[in-house]
C-alpha cells in the first residue's frame, strides 16, 4: 500500500524497527549517513548496505539485501531512481514489510511492484525528517510540521 498520510507514516515508523539502508555512505557529511545516524540514536537498528564498504556507523556493512542475515523490516533506499526497481524486488524476496524511497527517489514502477507484493511504500520522503516531524523535534526549532494537536504522540519504544 502506498503510504502518504500522517497516520500511515506514523504507523510505518512505529512498526518497523530494523532498517536496512541501501546506499548508506561511509562519509559523515552525506545525507544517508546523517539520516541513519539519527535513526540509530532514536532506537532503530540500522543495517548498512553498500558493496564498497565493510563497516559504517560501527556496524558490519553488507553488499546487498540478500546478504543481510537479520530480519529486515524497512528498506530505506538512497540510490538513483532507476536503481529502485531491483531493490524493490530484493526487498520483496527478503520479506521486508516496507520500501522507503528517499527524497528525490521517485520510481512508480518500483512502488507499484512493492505495493502489489504487500509492502507498505513511502516515496520521495526522508525517514529522518518524517520521524522528527511526527514524533517531535522539528517543532522545537520553529518548523511548521502541519500537525495540530494538544498532545505529542508517544515516540516508538527504544530497542534494547
Amino acid at each position: 500500500m502506498i503510504v502518504d498520510d500522517v497516520a500511515g507514516l506514523r504507523r510505518v515508523l512505529q512498526d518497523n524497527r530494523v532498517i536496512a539502508v541501501v546506499g548508506l555512505s561511509p562519509s559523515w557529511n552525506r545525507p544517508s549517513y546523517f539520516a541513519a545516524k539519527y535513526m540509530l540514536e532514536h532506537g532503530y537498528t540500522i543495517i548498512p548496505v553498500n558493496p564498497a564498504a565493510t563497516e559504517i556507523l560501527g556496524r558490519k556493512c553488507y553488499p546487498d539485501l540478500a546478504s543481510v542475515p537479520a530480519k529486515v523490516d524497512l528498506v530505506d533506499v538512497f540510490r538513483k531512481p532507476e536503481d529502485a526497481l531491483p531493490i524493490a524486488e530484493e526487498a520483496i524476496r527478503i520479506g521486508a514489510k516496507c520500501l522507503w524511497l528517499q527524497l528525490g527517489v521517485i520510481n512508480s514502477e518500483a512502488a507499484e511492484r512493492a505495493s502489489s507484493a504487500g509492502l507498505d511504500v513511502v516515496m520521495d520522503r526522508c525517514v529522518k525528517i518524517e520521524y522528527a516531524r511526527l514524533f517531535g523535534g522539528l517543532n522545537y526549532a520553529g518548523v511548521n510540521t502541519r500537525i495540530i494537536s494538544a498532545k505529542r504522540p508517544p515516540c516508538p519504544p527504544l530497542q534494547g
